[in-house]
């Protein structure tokens, strides 16, 4: 399956939250999508449907594919640590989450777009793997030619670094990964327990 392309507020309406940020149209239309919209009567979910909508909203939220999700999975599980905490970590520490996060581009998308056309170092290396696991310490910088890039440009005069665990640095355009994130310090609204007991069946 290729990643997701289509209609991004009707995938945000279909898990009731703003998975791909501040959407005007899903704020007129915040009910699930279809021709009966709020006004369709819904069965109740089941607790299998719950986990796997969580599931469902963590891979759109990141953008990774569920080979790849799974393959995290199985990475977590194996690392000491809460296991849904440990997964979330690994998915904030991707390089395309981190360049978004440090505002260099807009949107996960963007900025996987911009990782993959070798516009971003890690530490003075070029990394062209959005799927790239930074470590504590690790370097995330614009590649001096690709600095006055009217994207990057934009995104960075819009943007301020939100989170505690990333620090960034003006002058040099460039960020620093200081330490992995704690739970509480992750701002996405996603159920991780219920991920797990998903593929703990």
């Amino acid at each position: 399956m290729a990643r997701y392309t289509g209609p991004r507020t009707k995938i945000a309406r279909k898990f009731g939250d703003t998975i791909y940020g501040a959407d005007k149209y899903f704020e007129h239309k915040n009910y699930p999508p279809g021709f009966h919209g709020a006004n369709k009567k819904r069965r109740k979910t089941s607790e299998y449907g719950l986990q796997l909508k969580e599931k469902q909203k963590a891979k759109y939220t990141y953008g990774v594919l569920e080979k790849q999700f799974l393959n995290l999975f199985n990475k977590a599980s194996r690392s000491k640590g809460v296991t849904g905490e440990v997964l979330l970590q690994l998915l904030e520490s991707r390089l395309d989450n981190i360049v978004y996060r440090l505002g260099i581009a807009p949107s996960r998308a963007a900025a996987r777009q911009l990782v993959s056309h070798r516009h971003i170092l890690v530490n003075n290396n070029i990394v062209s793997i959005p799927s790239y696991s930074l470590r504590p310490g690790d370097i995330v910088s614009i590649r001096e030619k690709s600095k006055s890039l009217e994207t990057i440009t934009e995104s960075l005069a819009n943007h301020r670094v939100s989170v505690s665990w990333i620090e960034w640095d003006d002058a040099q355009l460039s960020g620093k990964l200081m330490n992995r994130p704690e739970r509480e310090e992750i701002p996405e609204n996603i159920k991780e327990q219920l991920i797990v007991e998903l593929y703990s069946k």
